[in-house]
């Protein structure tokens, strides 16, 4: 891993997902998933108001930390027996 991928990812670690830079944090009454390995560890993806059938589809999220840059999407499922925490499982276009 490059210096520079190695900060980013320092950068990113207990930040919510798509949120604002001056505005990074958790915000209270939200509901959070912790996203795990992959360009996206360490952040935190609001699920507030998400209905139940999208927690088993996981969420493609967009990055460009990914393998394919700035057009590309990170692959995020649930943990099986640990919801709280979606796993990695791959990278697309």
């Amino acid at each position: 891993m490059d210096e520079k991928h190695d900060h980013d990812e320092q950068l990113l670690r207990g930040r919510v997902y798509g949120a604002d830079h001056e505005d990074p944090g958790p915000r209270p009454g939200h509901d959070y998933r912790e996203l795990v390995g992959g360009p996206l560890d360490g952040l935190l993806l609001d699920t507030t108001g998400w209905p139940p059938a999208a927690f088993a589809a996981g969420a493609a999220l967009t990055t460009h930390l990914g393998r394919h840059g700035g057009s590309g999407r990170s692959h995020y499922t649930p943990r099986e027996g640990d919801p709280r925490h979606w796993d990695h499982t791959g990278d697309t276009p």
